[in-house]
């Protein structure tokens, strides 16, 4: 809950961890145990959803993994994704070893396109080293 945030950040501030504390602008706790109210419809609609295994590795945020001919396992995976980490930049990483190299983003902004950058540049800086 924010009250939570707000305590937790008085706390850090008092042990003298001023710069740890950064309020997101997001719309919902996506990715978090917080979400598991909407676990049961989502997973209702995912399992009836009629799905086809996909023509490419589908790269999910759950295990950071390609998955292609589980369409169960995919189906699992999008469920647990939603109160789970995302591995972003465990997936990124995956890709660029499997050799994908190009990326585009869809949607407003470019806030993925930055750590797409930060994340290649470490991962070709721990290749060359």
């Amino acid at each position: 809950s924010l009250r939570g945030v707000d305590i937790a950040a008085q706390k850090l501030k008092a042990l003298g961890q001023r710069n740890q504390v950064i309020p997101l602008s997001v719309g919902g706790a996506f990715h978090s145990p917080l979400m598991q109210s909407a676990e049961k419809v989502l997973t209702q609609a995912i399992q009836e959803a009629e799905m086809r295994p996909p023509i490419c590795p589908i790269y999910q945020n759950y295990s950071a993994r390609p998955h292609q001919d589980d369409i169960d396992l995919i189906k699992e995976n999008l469920i647990k994704q939603l109160t789970a980490p995302v591995k972003w930049s465990q997936s990124i990483t995956a890709m660029l070893k499997s050799g994908l190299h190009s990326f585009e983003e869809c949607g407003p902004g470019e806030v993925l396109t930055r750590l797409l950058k930060k994340i290649r540049n470490q991962y070709q800086q721990e290749k060359t080293s």
